[in-house]
């Protein structure tokens, strides 16, 4: 009589069991250096569970945080050899291959938003055949504008232009120029290095937008943050490799396409909510948030369109010529509202 109690109970409770669901049809490896906290990580799993949804379970994802998979300067060729599916790049740090990425985004001088940073990038990469060159083996999955950086420093304020010289900066590729011309000893690393970096005084400070105050953790390594305003572009920054994406199916292509906006979208949001986040955060963790006179930045904006067009030229060493690129981007921003002319025939999107 107790076993067939027993029995009863475990049919009762094998029935209450939701129905097993059905197995992804593709599972593909996500890789990023940030951890799932930080703010670009959190759009990226905010693009997963749509596109899981959006398959109606097809797709599932299995990500690899915090540079497990992936490294920062090498990105770009370690999804292209199929280390993960899916990741994210960064062409702005790449060491060879991306000549045209990495200048182009010092192109946008005056540009307004993270929304027009990348309809800019969006025309270019349609008009001229250098962007798809140079993502080849690549399906760009959506591009990343930024809040503008700003100067962050560990101990010496920054409240003029002078104050800039004799500093050690770390600072991406488009502003080494203007800084090194003001004084300061610019240097280019990966953003996941500069904490170590300020910690053990191998620089002085980093360009930086206000976000990374509280999302990469330096107020606890810098105390001083100007606000000298470096007009950023975007860049590809999420991609597939040409081999994970022949193992999809067309119609899961085409949501891949689909959904670049979605991506995109979500990283604004976050990034805008990180750099709110991060002056809050700044306020009640001792870091001195100082403004540039107007005069100063006046200067600084007109040194880094001047400096913009010598980078443009010097593509030329690598067969390049950056001058029509530069001179789009300027168009485009000039015009206000951010329209693309017909795409050249022929142009690898």
């Amino acid at each position: 009589m107790r076993k067939l109690i027993v029995l009863a109970a475990a049919a009762l409770l094998a029935s209450c069991k939701p129905a097993p669901q059905p197995a992804a049809e593709v599972i593909l490896t996500y890789a990023s250096p940030y951890p799932p906290g930080h703010p670009f990580s959190k759009a990226d799993s905010d693009w997963m569970r749509h596109v899981e949804q959006a398959s109606g379970g097809r797709i599932a994802f299995k990500p690899y945080w915090s540079g497990a998979l992936l490294s920062s300067d090498m990105s770009m060729v370690e999804i292209r050899h199929g280390l993960a599916d899916i990741g994210l790049i960064t062409p702005i740090y790449a060491r060879g291959g991306a000549h045209m990425l990495r200048a182009q985004s010092g192109f946008y001088g005056g540009v307004k938003s993270l929304q027009d940073q990348v309809a800019v990038y969006d025309c270019l990469a349609a008009q001229f055949p250098q962007f798809g060159k140079e993502t080849e083996g690549l399906h760009v999955l959506a591009v990343q504008g930024g809040n503008f950086p700003g100067v962050l420093t560990r101990a010496r304020p920054v409240r003029t232009l002078a104050d800039l010289k004799g500093l050690r900066l770390r600072a991406q590729s488009d502003a080494i120029d203007v800084l090194r011309e003001l004084g300061a000893d610019p240097v280019n690393m990966p953003m996941g290095e500069v904490y170590s970096a300020l910690a053990k005084g191998v620089i002085d400070g980093v360009v930086a937008p206000a976000d990374t105050i509280k999302s990469l953790h330096f107020a606890e390594v810098a105390k001083h943050f100007t606000a000298l305003h470096f007009s950023r572009g975007a860049y590809p920054a999420r991609a597939m490799s040409d081999a994970a994406w022949r193992r999809l199916p067309p119609d899961l292509q085409a949501l891949m396409q689909s959904s670049k906006p979605v991506w995109e979208e979500a990283l604004a949001r976050q990034i805008l909510k990180a750099e709110a986040d991060g002056v809050t955060y700044a306020s009640g963790h001792g870091v001195e948030m100082l403004a540039l006179p107007p005069a100063d930045q006046q200067r600084f904006s007109a040194l880094y369109n001047h400096f913009a067009l010598r980078q443009a030229k010097a593509l030329s060493a690598y067969g390049l010529d950056g001058v029509p690129v530069l001179t789009e981007a300027q168009r485009l921003i000039a015009g206000g509202e951010i329209r693309c002319p017909a795409p050249v025939s022929g142009v690898s999107k």
